[in-house]
């Protein structure tokens, strides 16, 4: 405890300091938009790096994103290697991720550059997020490919960037605006808007609302067998309680400094659905319902200070509630409401000791160093009897380094974590708060650029722990405040062969792949307790291994070119090609004693899986654009449970997806196919996806 406070008392103290040593002098005045544009040149970090990162990354932007079939972005980090979606059905059911089978808690999911945390579950369901406003997806193993980032950044297994729109404006325009109707099979009626305003040369407004509907209903194909392998019954029905309505609006103020940025933003968002259950004991219709809102306040600010130093401030609150009714007498009458606050605040600093902005000057050697210090309070309240009210405070710091020379780019990180715990209302079963002693985690990466120009070699090692979460610990009759955290470690040696070229047919060319060995201890699972249905408790048994390959590769060729004219406009038609295949051995090593499940491959992670793209687009300077696109996304077999048994066995599925679109002056049409063959499918077990379904998108726009 004292630890902590005085920890927490250095995070204030750094905070204080850091805002009296701005410069107030710096005053931004109007300027014209050739020397705007200059200051934004300066402001990008990534500019006196190279772009390739030490650490491996996925990512999908552009044309790439806008041209999949998604409609959340759970729908799009499908098509990155090394993930497995959890998605139990549906346009509202959850969705989340699974990064190289290390668990949903040990991926990190990061909003505009801040956290976004679930004190309560540790799960985020991406399935809240829609693709509207989002302009860029990025993926990594282990942690981002920066230094000069909030401690939050180095304290998960993988992590998940979700960056939206900044805007932009062309010469001389002073406001954006975009409407959307996005409507589709299952009811879905999905209006949105997106309003830009230019409010000084230095300052810009953003606001943009969205709100969905669908009814959820569907089709699908229920077939049960027996233990003996005879069909007991093959039937149709249509998926019930997978209704969902849903409103999201987000409004922020956007501003560039001499030598920095800043911006503001919150985030609301309400939604009421159905929980459509799964299909069991030929039980088609469940009644359980969900009412979540989410909101948020966060905001940034990164500028130079001086030569060779940079400083990055990061603040965030939120308050999150959650209610989950189940009206069902005949299995046990639910009504919870949990509500959950947070407070973040960041301190980020960055010394470039060699390097062209640093201060040592060397053309092809740079030395960085980053020190950085979060402050996190989690305060969660709910109405179930005897329930504890648990608080907790974390404190995060991270000293890391980087070093790039010539042909070796390695980077290095140790990050410390000091936790404390209370609880307002203690019980005869939890009399006492969690206590955590603290935790020290170290990182390594690197990559060599060797003699191929375009190839580089990389390889990197980290250590990182989860922390038990508040249901974990403290929900009633069900947490175990004996715990302990659950570590990964992560082993990854890879290359990548990347090259561009400004004409001929090939234009671009990429090819990644990786292998790598990950272990999970004390991996925290649910075990019966005493003889009750509804008595769990939570416990450390788990430990797993997981040895797997990721492999991408992606071209892009030009296979027609005319340029401009002197009485022309110039066209092009491009043909875009990308693959993504992992490999996956995960297998289970918890107890010895139970040979059915010792060595099996662990529940719902597929030997093989992957996907593939493929994009025809047609485009011209006057801005008309139109594309056709292809989709493939397959996952192999699998088991529902660590013992590998035939009854266990979930067959493996595939689906197409095409989509064609045509983008003019001042207007965007789209028609979506998704699931052509209408293959009949689980993700989970006894949760049906659906078959055939189809979206149409007209947006409009200035």
């Amino acid at each position: 405890m004292t630890n902590s406070r005085l920890l927490i008392g250095w995070v204030c103290a750094l905070l204080v300091q850091a805002i009296a040593a701005q410069d107030m002098s710096s005053v931004v005045t109007k300027k014209d938009s050739i020397s705007q544009q200059f200051q934004l040149d300066e402001v990008t970090v990534s500019a006196r790096r190279r772009e390739e990162p030490v650490i491996p990354v996925q990512k999908l932007t552009g044309v790439r994103l806008d041209a999949l079939s998604t409609q959340s972005v759970a729908d799009a980090v499908r098509y990155f290697s090394g993930v497995q979606i959890k998605d139990y059905g549906g346009v509202g059911g959850l969705k989340t991720v699974d990064i190289r089978s290390m668990g949903t808690n040990h991926l990190g999911v990061f909003y505009d550059g801040i956290e976004v945390g679930n004190a309560q579950n540790g799960t985020v369901d991406l399935g809240k997020f829609s693709m509207d406003n989002i302009e860029e997806i990025a993926l990594y193993n282990g942690q981002k490919s920066e230094i000069f980032q909030s401690a939050k950044d180095f304290g998960s297994a993988g992590t998940l960037y979700l960056t939206t729109r900044r805007p932009k404006f062309a010469d001389g325009r002073r406001f954006n605006l975009s409407v959307t109707m996005k409507g589709g099979t299952f009811g879905l009626a999905n209006p949105s808007v997106l309003y830009e305003q230019r409010l000084t040369e230095n300052i810009h407004f953003s606001a943009n609302a969205e709100y969905m509907f669908a009814t959820g209903r569907y089709h699908f194909r229920y077939r049960k067998w027996l233990p003996n392998g005879d069909l007991a019954w093959d039937t149709t029905a249509v998926r019930q309680n997978g209704d969902v309505q849903a409103w999201r609006a987000e409004a922020g103020f956007f501003g560039y400094l001499p030598e920095g940025k800043w911006h503001i933003k919150g985030y609301f968002y309400d939604s009421e659905k159905g929980i459509p259950g799964a299909i069991i004991n030929n039980v088609w219709k469940n009644s359980q319902r969900q009412w979540d809102r989410n909101a948020f306040v966060q905001g940034n600010f990164t500028k130079r200070i001086t030569k060779g130093y940079d400083m990055q401030l990061n603040a965030k609150y939120s308050n999150d509630r959650l209610r989950y009714l189940n009206p069902d007498t005949t299995l046990m009458y639910i009504d919870n409401t949990f509500t959950q606050q947070e407070v973040y605040m960041s301190l980020a600093q960055r010394l470039a000791i060699v390097g062209t902005q640093g201060f040592i000057r060397h053309n092809t050697l740079s030395w960085d160093m980053a020190l950085s210090v979060d402050w996190q309070w989690n305060y969660l309240e709910g109405n179930l009897a005897h329930f504890v009210f648990p608080e907790r405070h974390t404190v995060l710091a991270a000293a890391a380094t980087q070093l790039d020379w010539t042909y070796i780019k390695a980077q290095a990180s140790v990050l410390g974590t000091f936790v404390y715990d209370k609880i307002h209302q203690p019980t005869l079963t939890t009399p006492t708060a969690y206590e955590q002693t603290p935790q020290f985690t170290p990182a390594v990466f690197l990559t060599a650029h060797p003699y191929l120009q375009d190839l580089y070699l990389r390889a990197f090692y980290k250590r990182i722990f989860r922390m038990p979460t508040f249901n974990d610990l403290y929900y009633t009759d069900v947490g175990n405040i004996s715990l302990r955290p659950e570590y990964t470690t992560q082993y990854d040696v890879g290359a990548e062969y990347t090259k561009t070229w400004h004409s001929g047919v090939m234009r671009a060319l990429d090819l990644k792949v990786d292998g790598y060995f990950n272990q999970v201890r004390n991996k925290i699972v649910a075990i019966p307790k005493g003889n009750g249905q509804y008595r769990w408790q939570m416990m450390n048994l788990g430990y797993v291994e997981i040895r797997g390959i990721d492999a991408n590769a992606s071209t892009t060729l030009a296979l027609y070119s005319r340029p401009r004219g002197t009485n022309r406009e110039s066209e092009e038609l491009l043909l875009s090609f990308a693959i993504a295949y992992t490999y996956q051995r995960a297998q289970d090593f918890s107890d010895p004693n139970e040979p059915l499940t010792y060595g099996g491959q662990i529940a719902y992670i597929p030997w093989h899986s992957g996907s593939a793209t493929a994009n025809l687009e047609w485009h011209n300077t006057r801005g008309e654009t139109l594309s056709l696109n292809y989709a493939f996304i397959y996952v192999g077999e699998r088991y529902h449970n660590s013992a590998n048994i035939p009854a266990n066995r979930e067959q493996p599925w595939y689906t197409h997806d095409l989509s064609l679109s045509y983008r003019m002056k001042h207007w965007f049409f789209s028609l979506e196919i998704n699931n052509v063959f209408n293959q009949q499918y689980e993700v989970i077990l006894n949760y049906p996806m659906p078959g055939i379904n189809g979206k149409a998108i007209v947006k409009y726009y200035l």
